[in-house]
């Protein structure tokens, strides 16, 4: 495993301990379709979450969130429009973005922080058919 899929590892566990502490199930992790892969699914009540995991350094030129422009929003609507006909959920369904930034410090230990941005784009286009 490489150093930069280690650093999204950690990533993805901080964020899903977050949601757990929240009383969100994670229903799946690493989710594969033909449009694409889905970082984090959770489930609380009625309402299932998208989440998508970006872990940078912090003191990268830009912000995590800023690489989920309109074409990966896309991709991210039609990977869970997919999941959820599989999954038969009819609830709500909310597109979140966790930003995960880590520092290093001089004796080489990481540091990591979470900013967690909820309903970051609308599900609107989301209703299944």
């Amino acid at each position: 495993m490489s150093h930069a899929n280690e650093i999204g590892r950690i990533g993805e566990e901080m964020v899903a301990k977050f949601l757990r502490s929240r009383g969100y199930i994670i229903f799946a992790r690493n989710h594969h379709e033909k449009y694409g892969e889905l970082d984090i699914v959770a489930e609380n009540r009625d309402i299932m979450l998208f989440v998508e995991v970006k872990t940078r350094r912090s003191d990268s030129i830009m912000n995590p969130a800023d690489a989920v422009d309109y074409d990966k929003q896309q991709k991210l609507i039609n990977t869970a429009r997919a999941f959820l006909k599989k999954a038969h959920h009819f609830g709500d369904v909310r597109f979140d973005i966790a930003e995960v930034t880590y520092t290093v410090d001089n004796g080489g230990e990481y540091h990591f922080s979470l900013n967690y941005i909820k309903n970051a784009f609308p599900a609107d286009e989301l209703l299944v058919d």
